[in-house]
């Protein structure tokens, strides 16, 4: 080799050599290409330079999710032996043969277990008592066989306990299969039912099913069919939804008698009553739909409860005749409570179960039908979470509920409507937990308009309020649903290792009534961020943590949440986890083909109206990135997402990635097998948290 050879080829070799350590110190990653878009509407001008990524599949696309899953092994690499102990820390506190208590339903108890090692429930029954041989009806884990991603939506017996109905998705985007199985023979029967939701119901003469389907493009749930088993010429439309802002859904009484279906949005609903002995008859309008008015019915076997907004903003409970058409006809059962949000009622022989929130806390009110008379249930924990546990049996001398709390592990009880006496059925089993090593409290936080927060605080006995440890919070505060204050064993990964874990109770929420949802959305919105900001910044006056320890989390319009909140005051957080995040609102708003778009109106605002347009381009994530500091940020998304599509979280990062200025880390994974739940089974799940803990782990300085 000549000396010009050699030469040449050591000025390769370190060419080569220095080209492998940028790859691995990341800077060889090829920035997102920009390709400039322009979206005009009211005057406003917006250039979108990564509009392309919504080429689902396209070349590019998957070169920019790949390369970014790579850059985020890469990210995470310090901490992957932290990442894999928390993934078994997880797991282990999950008893991995364990069984819900058995519910009984016309002549059987049925109930699902899990078997160890196993990622998906077995649906079992066993008839007429509990010591009678056990019938496995569905194996999740044999019907999940050969696929990646497995969702069960709903599985319903028929009236007469003998053909199951089951609907499965098997690539995340909430796209069902229905499929029947003979349960005398154990045979599944050739009948298929392709492309649906997984909200369906029987008739009474067990072989008729109505079943949802959703527009093969929004994915919005809008017709009503009816099917006969054994017959596949006998599909028909029954009902479409022809306001594109409504969704239809279908049900069925708990004595069987009656079969509903209700066509609803935000602020308005409308129900149609059909008898499930007569399922080729019409399907009779209980009350027309109007304009803010909200209602749900249960059926009360010789009547049916209403509950509305009528006259009342936290919903009051009311009765009528099944043949009532207009609310003349109705008479109060319990009323308006400007305190108390009635959110649901169940209805049994003797009494009704009504669930309620008051002062920030979910309650449970038991009224006797004959008398009226009516009490609130007790409950022991300073925070905590309740709901009735459905129970098919109309004739039942007992409630049945679900209890939880922050320390409490998820506990179902019976209690006696006439007697209260209360029994334990079964408290979930979590290896290695001991609940008086931690400590559950609430404080108030004070929002800029001077409404006060709900904050939810969990953190192990004995921890100095000094400003030193990190902690986690956690937001929501969208679509009225409310932050529950669910045992969560997972996050005990963290609270071991010094962290305090937070939920404000923002609005967007319905934690202290419909008001609280009300100021929380449409052209109310900012607030749900700004009361983030204040609960955080309540959490390091009283020195829970610090603006260098404070990490956010949050998830689909609780990502919208994160990406707002990041804006607005970046440095107020080490750290950001974004799950699912919706970011692009403006874009994906504006755009009717996308699924859920019309349906979400009412609660983001109509952008092709100017005014409504302006609001929400003030907060919209994507449209509000700026040249400045950004703190530490984990975005995850699902590819086959059907509720947030994956590009909008792409689109945001490619974005940071161009704009900020700092030098944190931005993380971006795409489970490219899943949907807006993530990946299936229970273990699975586990994976992409594990990776999200040990980025804030890692933040924290903390490796194992």
């Amino acid at each position: 080799m000549t000396t010009r050879s050699l030469i040449a080829f050591l000025i390769v070799g370190i060419a080569l050599g220095f080209l492998v350590l940028q790859r691995k110190g990341t800077s060889m990653y090829k920035p997102a290409q920009k390709s400039p878009h322009v979206l005009e509407i009211h005057g406003d001008r917006r250039v979108d330079d990564y509009f392309w990524m919504k080429e689902r599949d396209s070349a590019p696309v998957m070169e920019f999710l790949r390369q970014e899953n790579e850059r985020t092994g890469e990210g995470l690499a310090p901490v992957a032996s932290l990442e894999k102990k928390l993934y078994t820390e997880m797991r282990s506190r999950i008893k991995e043969d364990d069984a819900s208590v058995p519910t009984y339903d016309t002549g059987y108890y049925y109930y699902s277990r899990y078997e160890k090692g196993q990622e998906y429930p077995i649906h079992a029954r066993k008839k007429g008592t509990l010591e009678a041989a056990e019938q496995i009806i569905l194996n999740e884990n044999v019907e999940a066989k050969g696929h990646t991603y497995f969702d069960v939506g709903a599985a319903e017996a028929s009236p007469d306990q003998n053909i199951l109905a089951f609907a499965a998705d098997t690539v995340g985007r909430r796209i069902y299969t229905i499929r029947f199985k003979n349960l005398t023979t154990g045979e599944l029967l050739a009948d298929k039912i392709e492309a649906v939701t997984p909200d369906l119901v029987w008739a009474a003469d067990n072989k008729t099913l109505f079943f949802v389907k959703q527009d093969d493009e929004t994915l919005r749930a809008y017709q009503v069919w009816r099917y006969v088993l054994g017959q596949p010429g006998s599909t028909k439309l029954i009902y479409e939804e022809k306001d594109d802002t409504y969704n239809v859904g279908v049900g069925a009484s708990r004595d069987g008698n009656h079969l509903y279906m209700a066509s609803e949005k935000r602020d308005s609903a409308e129900w149609r009553i059909l008898d499930a002995n007569k399922p080729l008859g019409d399907w009779e309008i209980f009350l027309p739909r109007e304009k803010d008015h909200e209602y749900a019915l249960e059926d009360g076997g010789d009547r049916v409860y209403i509950l509305t907004n009528w006259h009342a903003k936290n919903f009051r409970l009311m009765e009528a005749p099944f043949t009532a058409r207009s609310k003349d006809q109705w008479k109060e059962v319990l009323p308006h409570n400007p305190k108390i949000l009635r959110e649901g009622i169940s209805a049994f022989r003797s009494n009704l179960v009504v669930s309620e929130r008051e002062n920030g806390l979910t309650q449970l009110r038991v009224v006797d039908r004959k008398t009226l008379d009516h009490r609130q249930v007790q409950f022991p924990d300073p925070v905590y979470e309740v709901e009735v546990a459905e129970l098919p049996d109309y004739e039942t001398t007992y409630l049945r509920f679900a209890y939880e709390s922050f320390v409490q592990p998820p506990a179902v009880y019976d209690e006696e409507f006439i007697s209260r006496k209360r029994i334990l059925r079964k408290e979930k089993e979590v290896p290695g937990y001991d609940k008086s090593l931690y400590e559950a409290r609430r404080i108030w936080a004070k929002a800029a308009d001077g409404a006060e927060i709900p904050v939810s605080v969990l953190m192990k006995k004995g921890t100095k309020l000094d400003g030193s440890s990190p902690a986690l919070i956690y937001g929501y505060g969208s679509y009225g649903l409310s932050n529950t204050v669910n045992f969560w064993s997972s996050v005990f990964s963290l609270i071991d290792r010094g962290f305090i874990y937070a939920e404000p109770h923002i609005r967007g929420g319905q934690e202290m009534g419909r008001d609280w949802y009300e100021k929380g959305r449409l052209k109310h919105k900012m607030n749900t961020f700004t009361d983030f900001i204040a609960a955080t910044e309540k959490l390091i006056a009283d020195g829970y943590t610090s603006k260098e320890h404070a990490h956010m989390m949050g998830g689909s319009a609780g990502g919208l949440l994160m990406g707002a909140v990041v804006n607005m005051r970046p440095d107020l957080y080490k750290g950001v986890v974004a799950q699912v995040p919706f970011v692009d609102v403006l874009t994906t708003m504006l755009d009717e083909t996308i699924p859920l778009t019309t349906g979400e109106y009412n609660e983001w605002g109509d952008p092709r109206k100017k005014d409504e347009y302006m609001y929400m381009r003030q907060y919209s994530p994507y449209d509000n990135v700026t040249a400045k500091n950004y703190p530490n940020i984990f975005v995850q998304t699902g590819y086959h997402d059907s509720q947030v599509q994956y590009w909008e979280p792409a689109k945001w990062v490619a974005k940071l990635r161009e704009l900020k200025t700092d030098k944190n880390l931005l993380l971006f994974y795409t489970e490219l097998e899943a949907g807006h739940s993530g990946a299936s089974g229970r273990f699975e799940a586990l994976k992409v948290l594990a990776k999200q803990f040990a980025f804030i782990l890692m933040l924290e300085g903390k490796k194992d």
